[in-house]
């Protein structure tokens, strides 16, 4: 836990899902002054950003930021593209999925680490998960490693002071149940929490996609009843 009369602030990006929820609900468990970091970036949908704002104010980020990036002029995955179909199959496969959108968390990170900067923060929490998830690249510890050597290598922050940036991911090695076990403890609404990548307006799930597929058996094998609201 940070030490001194005011706490160190910190950068957490928050999507609005279950695990950045529980990330967040984690950063302020250890005493840090939070401020969160959502996207618009051309998203499917923007129900999700609603339920980061309402999982901000819940969990008491001191600030809570929405940045504006257009990742659908490039498209190429089934988030930003309408023209890509969202899989509902339920098949497993050994490829990376058309729901990875392209260098998604290298940009989230890239923006968090220019907010820290400013605010003279050395931690920067991303709620990635290594163990239940959709086998995104960038989701991965090597990855998170590497971008730590680089914000340590390309920032003044890096060069300059004397605590090393840190990109924290508390979730990496959690199973999903763990993370839900892990966010009950900590008071976590995950009713506020839109998980789904097709989610209608009011931020009901399709109760099909690989994300809610993830979400309702991880809430299955933590033994705690499944708040989702399914269209």
């Amino acid at each position: 836990m940070p030490r001194g009369d005011t706490p160190k602030p910190a950068i957490v990006l928050v999507s609005g899902g279950l695990d950045s929820a529980t990330c967040l609900a984690i950063a302020r468990a250890e005493g840090f002054r939070c401020h969160a970091l959502s996207f618009r970036y051309g998203q499917r949908h923007h129900a999700e950003l609603n339920a980061a704002g309402r999982v901000a104010a819940q969990l008491g980020a001191a600030e809570h930021r929405i940045m504006e990036i257009d990742l659908a002029a490039f498209g190429g995955s089934a988030l930003t593209d309408a023209s890509i179909a969202v899989p509902e199959d339920g098949s497993i496969t050994t490829s990376i999925p058309v729901t990875y959108v392209p260098a998604r968390n290298t940009i989230f990170l890239a923006f968090a680490l220019a907010w820290a900067e400013v605010l003279k923060a050395h931690d920067i929490f991303i709620g990635v998960n290594a163990v239940d998830y959709s086998g995104y690249p960038d989701c991965r510890s090597e990855f998170i490693e590497a971008f730590e050597r680089m914000a340590n290598l390309a920032t003044r922050a890096g060069v300059e002071d004397h605590d090393r940036l840190r990109i924290r991911t508390p979730l990496i090695d959690l199973t999903k149940a763990e993370i839900v076990r892990r966010g009950t403890a900590l008071g976590v609404d995950f009713g506020a929490t839109v998980s789904c990548y097709q989610a209608d307006d009011q931020g009901r799930a399709c109760g099909r996609c690989d994300s809610c597929r993830l979400r309702r058996a991880g809430f299955e094998a933590a033994g705690v009843p499944d708040p989702t609201v399914y269209r």
